[in-house]
């Protein structure tokens, strides 16, 4: 008789196996607005279910916990119910003896203080304290809560410029957003219970590329109301485009010489091509809005003059200053911002880096914009230096992949420590300090500093790309709140104790991404018009095609592919290839009209206007 043999799955693990991944894809795609309280009990019970059953405070205390919380959901509670929830958690998360009972008692802990609001309600008024109003995921996920289930029926129908159309309804960049929006809708995407998200992106990105005419608006009468957009960013771009829509005159004042803000100055042509940019600010202009380039607001034109001379105000100012790392040796010669140089690339003045050693301080996608950027500018090796954990960067998993074929770097886990440079101040190496990982904070390990020597790495030009600053000072002096250097404003857009005064984009949220920019610029626009007296609306009169019901067989999502790095290393031309039309009939067959199935159609379906 053998002692041993291998350990093979049966049928059941197997199964188990296959239903755990079932179960993730179903909690990534948890909606939004569902009750906090009935999901906490839903988690529980789950946990309850792991438990070996060893130790009494997991098997019974869980057990306890799934029967409070239930009092609170069924109406039989009390806040001393509340409490008991509270002192029995903490009680299993210190006596547990394995992660399956603490790990538990802790979720219940946070959920108790993070959204007790909602427990309360439940125990006073026997109801749920979250509403979502859009009940679609991937729309609600969407700051400008474009419609799009409905655009991707479109593409399915072939109809590609009321596609387009529709799009434009709540954001006027769809080319842009097709070509960089990071896709938050795609988070939260139902379809992922099947399979795998939809590429939204790349669907929108497919209609764009398809449209084979301008578009036409229709205006409202004129308002004789004046409104002045401070800042040609996307923000700003975006509610001119809906005040010129809604009849009033608007004109757009615009520091630098050319519009797009960090569309234009942020993000490099291998991303947005400034053709693309350029033919959507184009089409933004049809509407009859002015703009004023190279105008600086505190030099050339005072707010006050502004004030005065205009019903309203929206300042739109973004991020466009560089942060300083505050090291030794941080004034050599080459070293420069990441804003700097992207500015330099927007105005088509391109550095030379041919053979030159570059290293990039940071981890978002500014710093791997530089680092492909840098290599693209003919340099011999490009180092991108963060004190975490590649896993830990905030960079998009594709722009850090992407970097890496293109022939970057990472160099996890180092510190700026100083720049050396020689006795004409030029640099000549980057002192790296290691670090090592630490204690998990605000939901990212805090790296701290190793006992290790710190590492020289020769270099000729260091890029910093450690976050933007907000040029906010001649807004805080005219008496817009100012706090940490961002514009204080409320979620309306207004500024207070400011009447007619409005404030949105990346001065008031800090860099943020395109997609809030515009959703900014929409809210800023309806509130405005409110504010001057008017109730305008936009709406869209595109018909959106029958619902289908084939769309539930699993198939596999299309990623959009890219040029090969070793082509597109050489040029500033688009580096990600669009769908080919078989692709997009597949991928838009995957869509689950969530808009009009299920809670979708029980709230009314699909906002037609706001």
């Amino acid at each position: 008789m053998s002692r041993l043999s291998i350990v093979t799955k049966d049928r059941a693990e197997e199964t188990v196996e296959e239903l755990y991944k079932d179960l993730e894809r179903r909690i990534q795609a948890s909606q939004p607005g569902l009750c906090p309280v009935d999901l906490a009990a839903s988690f529980l019970n789950m946990c309850h279910a792991q438990s070996c059953g060893k130790c009494t405070p997991c098997r019974v205390g869980l057990g306890q916990l799934e029967s409070l919380i239930h009092q609170v959901l069924d109406g039989d509670a009390s806040e001393t119910t509340l409490k008991l929830i509270e002192t029995t958690a903490q009680s299993i998360y210190t006596t547990a003896d394995c992660a399956i009972g603490s790990e538990a008692a802790r979720m219940v802990l946070k959920g108790v203080r993070g959204f007790r609001d909602d427990y309360l309600e439940h125990i006073h008024h026997g109801r749920c304290l979250n509403v979502q109003n859009q009940p679609v995921p991937c729309v609600a996920q969407c700051p400008a809560h474009v419609d799009i289930p409905g655009y991707i029926s479109l593409v399915h129908d072939g109809r590609y410029n009321d596609a387009v159309m529709l799009i434009r309804k709540d954001n006027p960049f769809p080319s842009v957003c097709g070509l960089i929006c990071e896709h938050p809708c795609e988070v939260r995407c139902r379809r992922t219970m099947v399979d795998d998200p939809i590429n939204i992106r790349g669907l929108k990105r497919f209609a764009c590329d398809h449209e084979d005419h301008l578009p036409t608006f229709k205006k409202y009468d004129a308002t004789n109301k004046k409104v002045a957009i401070i800042g040609g960013g996307p923000s700003g771009l975006s509610a001119a485009f809906y005040l010129s829509i809604m009849g009033h005159d608007v004109t757009v004042f615009e520091q630098r010489h050319r519009l797009g803000g960090m569309l234009r100055y942020g993000i490099p042509a291998y991303r947005l091509p400034r053709e693309a940019l350029d033919h959507e600010i184009d089409v933004l202009k049809t509407t009859g809005f002015k703009t004023k380039t190279d105008v600086s607001i505190g030099k050339d034109i005072s707010l006050a003059e502004l004030e005065k001379d205009f019903d309203a105000l929206y300042v739109s100012i973004g991020a466009h200053n560089d942060r300083k790392i505050g090291i030794e040796g941080e004034d050599a010669n080459g070293v420069m911002s990441a804003v700097e140089m992207l500015r330099e690339i927007g105005d088509d003045h391109m550095p030379d880096f041919s053979s030159q050693r570059i290293c990039v301080i940071g981890g978002g996608n500014v710093a791997m914009d530089v680092a492909r950027s840098s290599i693209r500018l003919g340099a011999k090796s490009v180092q991108i230096i963060y004190r975490r954990r590649q896993t830990d960067m905030t960079a998009l998993p594709e722009e850090v992949e992407g970097a890496i074929a293109d022939g970057c770097e990472i160099m996890e886990l180092y510190a700026p420590g100083r720049i050396e440079k020689d006795a004409n101040n030029n640099v000549t190496a980057f002192i790296a300090v290691p670090q090592i990982v630490g204690a998990i904070k605000w939901g990212r390990p805090t790296p701290v500093k190793a006992n290790q020597e710190e590492l020289r790495i020769p270099c000729d030009k260091v890029i910093v790309a450690i976050g933007q600053g907000i040029d906010s000072q001649s807004f805080g002096d005219f008496g817009i709140p100012i706090e940490r250097g961002r514009l204080q404003a409320f979620d309306t857009s207004e500024v207070k104790n400011k009447a007619g005064i409005f404030a949105g984009g990346d001065c008031v949220t800090g860099p943020a991404t395109v997609i809030r920019a515009i959703a900014a610029g929409k809210v800023a626009a309806a509130n405005i018009d409110e504010y001057l007296g008017y109730e305008h609306e936009i709406n869209s009169s595109v018909d959106i095609p029958r619902i289908r019901f084939d769309d539930h067989q699993p198939c596999g999502r299309v990623n959009m592919k890219e040029r090969p790095a070793s082509e597109r290393i050489h040029d500033f031309k688009l580096m990600e290839c669009g769908m080919t039309e078989e692709e997009a009939l597949q991928e838009s067959s995957r869509c689950l009209h969530c808009d009009h199935f299920g809670y979708g159609i029980f709230k009314g379906g699909r906002e037609a206007k706001w």
